[in-house]
């Protein structure tokens, strides 16, 4: 069982500066990106609802802790019911609005039902007051048994990471992005759960005594 902080840290300065991947790292990403999207082609996102029970039944998330989901794009995962259920249980829910490249993710309050935006690269994003999140429900290309997570290129979770150290961080995908091993930069960020529709799946980041 997992239990999220009391509560995430605020905003900061980031913690280290921010630098690209070496070339060798780089070229490693991008094939195992178009990898990990060839793997979930196909892939049901209606499977959400298995991530909803895992998580729901899995996390022990304190009362009136602030979530921060994501509205699925593309083939990802959709794990709007999760959404549904945690606003349910009285837990205020935000959504991410992708700024500029370079900069960390900016979350705004959100209920079900409520009308959304259009933003950057297909996203779709609320217009209500910013909010910050304890708990990151993290979308993703694919991840490994370690808890690194691959995401899309733009490394706005990995600075959004990086100001709220404190948020408990759950990668939610399909089984089949899992891969043997993902390559991984200086800067980025290891997750402490991953939740599939097969299960939920801990890990303990490095440095990190667990959430």
């Amino acid at each position: 069982m997992i239990t999220p902080p009391a509560k995430a840290a605020p905003h900061s300065p980031p913690i280290h500066p921010w630098t690209a991947d070496d070339a060798a790292t780089a070229t490693a990403k991008a094939e195992a990106r178009s990898a990990a999207f060839a793997r979930r082609v196909g892939s049901d996102p209606a499977l959400g609802e298995h991530v909803a029970r895992h998580v729901l039944h899995g996390v022990a998330f304190r009362p009136g802790a602030v979530i921060a989901g994501f509205w699925p794009i593309q083939d990802e995962i959709d794990i709007r019911p999760l959404l549904q259920a945690l606003a349910e249980r009285g837990h205020p829910i935000g959504l991410p609005v992708t700024g500029r490249r370079g900069e960390p993710l900016v979350f705004r309050a959100w209920r079900p039902g409520e009308p959304l935006l259009p933003g950057r690269f297909g996203t779709s994003h609320p217009d209500g007051p910013e909010i910050t999140p304890d708990v990151l429900l993290m979308p993703l290309l694919a991840f490994d048994r370690h808890g690194n997570r691959l995401g899309y290129g733009g490394g706005f979770y990995d600075r959004t990471v990086a100001r709220l150290p404190e948020a408990l961080r759950i990668g939610c995908a399909f089984a089949v992005q899992e891969l043997d091993s993902v390559p991984t930069g200086p800067y980025d960020q290891r997750l402490h759960a991953v939740a599939t529709e097969r299960g939920l799946r801990h890990f303990v980041p490095a440095g990190e005594t667990g959430p």
